[in-house]
């Protein structure tokens, strides 16, 4: 994924990975509506983990904490 040094040096920390972790718990848990979107740019559809990592990796003035628990508050079935 091409991006800013910022996002690439986000998506290679530690920090990530625990995200990713965490999200792909999410992904893996029936309670949470995490399903893929649709994106005009890629062949497939975008998983929910990856636009979520995106995200943060462009917004790094974000708690990541804090967006996962707002994430995990809309997306509960």
């Amino acid at each position: 994924m091409a991006g800013s040094l910022g996002s690439q040096k986000f998506l290679a920390s530690d920090a990530a990975k625990l995200i990713r972790l965490d999200l792909e718990k999410m992904m893996s848990d029936p309670g949470f509506n995490t399903t893929s979107t649709y994106s005009p740019t890629s062949i497939d559809n975008v998983l929910f983990v990856d636009k979520h990592l995106k995200y943060l990796s462009q917004h790094p003035n974000l708690n990541p904490q804090h967006y996962l628990s707002n994430l995990r508050l809309m997306t509960r079935k």
